[in-house]
């Protein structure tokens, strides 16, 4: 007899996936339920079939998922931020509703007082229809028109009686009223209290005699219909987008049963959360490419649909559609806009998502690279970021604008260097600046080595060893906005690539963090050297798939982290990666304008003064630079003392080894690779000299040749305008 076939069906008939066997032959056990075996089955017991007996067996696992616990109290009321925004939506709407009625509680009389005769007429009417009995009559009319005399005589006995019945109770209720008013209570009634039930009977009156199509009231507020989201409707959007997968799926299945998973559909904030499973073969990035043509499925603003991928796998994702387009819904304000220091070792509220929440950056530890297309609010973030580092008295900030137009103007009150340009001044005061700056990275390196292990337990900057100003290790932000016209600087490119590279990599330890934002993320503007070791990046819209992960990271795009989806309207909203596991929607501060930066700036300035922190640009000081050099200008000396007139030009080991011993702290770590670098935005091309060395030997080695040399130094003299 042979083994039956293994059946991996539940007892709904749904597939059970195999999970993979321990090492030692053992099967893995997760959490699992043991599902016994009903007397008389047969199982397979190695190589032989057994029925079981009466005792029931263990037969199979089934396997179930950790379960997934709702939140207890629900989230808005266990977060701060979103509980207050509700209470003070509230006490604002009570507030409006009370002052706008108020104001217009003069017409809503009048109104009253005119409709009072129709309610009177109304009720007199009324009352004398109930004592008539004249609902009957139709009854007693129809019985005269068929001959019904036995009918007609029954009915119009009982409207006999009920006449004499309730005109009694007419006559009694008026007399009891009147006595009780004008002689049991004539003593103890105030003379105000005719004056209110008169104006209370004819408000009421008017209340009853009002036309039903004009209310008395008018709106305070008019609430716009949004329509909730339900399955149909997403469903249905899921359609519109022409993507097949879906399509064959919803010709089986139209109503999409299966597609929703916990927790569903369900308000999340201001707006509605829906968790989908896809059908086979439809990942989340197709969804997220068609935003647009989701929004029009939904029929809610491009700016209220935000489509995410989920952690899970590629065919899952979450779906939030606010109330109010992001761009234009009213943002809470900023906690540092009118008061508070920062410490830059906490992470500060930067922006908020899509539900409103406050979304934190951290500064120390960090660099930071900012991308996006003009007009979109790049450099606005980056002042952000700058005045927030500003706020805390321990750091040292450097602004450059290479932009020119002041848009960074704000800090410079506080700045230990400021430049706003792209003037070839501008240019040679921050190469002389970042020189300065790695030097000093050198140096807090030696700092931080030399301190015990006590102090420093983790071989860098703390909160406490920032605060000792004479150890030097005050945090450093430096902040280039148009960072793009340092790297592709003719002249002094290669060396700012190369020292920005090195405070990117090794300067966060160290207390030194550099933001830079740029209009044109490519491999020229922005380095693969800066852009892969920057900790945070955030990117606003962009306009193709290089630049978005330029900027966010590679594969970023592949995985739905598009910021092309982001619209023209979408200003300071982008995708922060780096602060948490997953990409994030963030919008940066509104109204955070040149005025309101200003008046931040000014407040940064007074903790400063009071700490004593004050330093460089800020206070006026003369900039302490180093000598301004120029590499073309170096490598003609070091070129003199190496040339041979028999040799056709001088070998790259042998320049860096003459710029080494000229200038140490700039070449010192100058390799020909470097040198190569350095010299061809100069217009000299390294390339094979075979020459001999000093004891004859000839060798093929990368070099440069005296025409070159000749060639670039009166090209740069032409640039300049001077003699060479």
């Amino acid at each position: 007899m042979s083994a039956p076939e293994r059946d991996d069906r539940d007892d709904q008939g749904a597939e059970v996936l195999p999970f993979p066997d321990r090492p030692d032959g053992e099967p893995a056990v997760l959490d699992a339920v043991i599902v016994p075996d009903a007397p008389g089955d047969q199982v397979v017991n190695g190589d032989q079939v057994v029925t079981v007996a009466d005792s029931p067996a263990p037969r199979r696992q089934a396997w179930q998922a950790e379960p997934i616990r709702h939140p207890v109290i629900a989230p808005w009321l266990a977060d701060r931020t979103q509980r207050g925004q509700a209470a003070r939506w509230a006490l604002g709407f009570a507030r409006h509703w009370t002052l706008f009625h108020l104001a217009r509680s003069p017409i809503y009389l009048l109104k009253l007082i005119g409709y009072s005769p129709t309610g009177a007429m109304r009720v007199v009417r009324g009352v004398a229809r109930w004592v008539s009995d004249a609902q009957a009559a139709p009854l007693r009319a129809a019985a005269v028109r068929g001959e019904l005399f036995s009918e007609y005589d029954k009915l119009q006995s009982r409207r006999d009686l009920r006449v004499k019945v309730r005109g009694g109770i007419l006559a009694v209720t008026v007399a009891v009223v009147w006595i009780v008013s004008t002689v049991a209570l004539a003593d103890r009634i105030p003379g105000w209290a005719p004056a209110l039930a008169v104006a209370l009977l004819v408000l009421a009156l008017g209340r009853y005699g009002r036309p039903v199509d004009r209310p008395i009231s008018m709106t305070a507020v008019v609430v716009p219909r949004v329509q909730p989201l339900t399955s149909e409707i997403v469903v249905r959007a899921l359609g519109s987008l022409g993507i097949s997968g879906i399509s064959q799926a919803m010709a089986k299945n139209p109503t999409g049963r299966g597609w929703f998973v916990a927790p569903g559909i369900g308000r999340d904030g201001p707006g509605w959360r829906v968790d989908l499973e896809l059908p086979y073969g439809v990942t989340a990035t197709d969804i997220i490419d068609k935003r647009d043509r989701l929004a029009s499925g939904l029929r809610r603003p491009l700016g209220c649909v935000w489509p995410e991928p989920a952690p899970e796998h590629p065919g899952r994702i979450v779906l939030w559609c606010g109330d109010q387009d992001m761009s234009q819904a009213k943002q809470p304000a900023w906690p540092l806009a009118r008061s508070g220091q920062v410490d830059l070792f906490v992470p500060q509220p930067f922006g908020t998502d899509q539900r409103g929440r406050w979304v934190p950056v951290r500064v120390m530890f960090n660099s930071v690279v900012i991308g996006a297309i003009p007009r979109m609010g790049k450099t606005f973030a980056l002042r952000e970021l700058l005045l927030i580092a500003a706020l805390d008295p321990r750091a040292e900030l450097h602004v450059f604008d290479n932009k020119g137009t002041g848009d960074l103007a704000a800090l410079e009150c506080v700045a230990h260097r400021y430049a706003a340009g792209d003037e070839p001044e501008d240019i040679e005061y921050a190469v002389t600046d970042l020189r300065a700056l790695r030097a000093d990275l050198r140096r807090r390196t030696k700092v931080i080595r030399g301190l015990p292990r006590d102090l420093c337990p983790e071989s860098k900057v703390t909160p406490e060893l920032a605060g000792k100003r004479s150890l030097g290790l005050h945090p450093i932000v430096i902040g280039v906005d148009e960072c793009q016209v340092w790297f592709e600087h003719p002249e002094h490119g290669a060396e700012l690539t190369d020292i920005c590279t090195d405070l990117v990599k090794r300067g966060p330890a160290v207390g030194i963090s550099i933001f830079l934002a740029t209009q044109r993320p490519d491999a020229k503007s922005l380095p693969t050297g800066i852009s892969a070791n920057a900790a945070t990046r955030f990117c606003l819209k962009v306009m193709g798939q290089t630049e978005n992960d330029m900027v966010l990271g590679t594969s970023r795009y592949k995985n739905g982290t598009r910021a092309t989806t982001f619209a023209w309207a979408d200003k300071g909203i982008g995708y922060l990666v780096g602060e948490g596991a997953d990409a994030l929607i963030v919008r940066t501060v509104a109204g955070l304008d040149a005025v309101a930066s200003e008046r931040v700036a000014l407040r940064a300035r007074a903790l400063r003064e009071a700490a004593g922190t004050l330093s460089g640009h800020a206070i006026g000081e003369a900039d302490e630079r180093l000598p301004v050099v120029s590499l073309l200008d170096d490598l003609r000396t070091v070129y003199a003392t190496a040339e041979r007139a028999d040799r056709p030009g001088v070998w790259s080991e042998e320049l860096c080894a003459g710029l080494a011993e000229l200038r140490p702290e700039l070449y010192g770590a100058w390799t020909p690779d470097v040198l190569a670098a350095a010299l061809k935005p100069l217009g000299i091309d390294t390339g094979q000299l075979n020459m001999p060395d000093a004891t004859g030997t000839r060798f093929n080695r990368r070099g440069v040749r005296r025409e070159q040399l000749e060639t670039a130094v009166a090209a740069h003299a032409q640039r300049k305008g001077i003699d060479a």
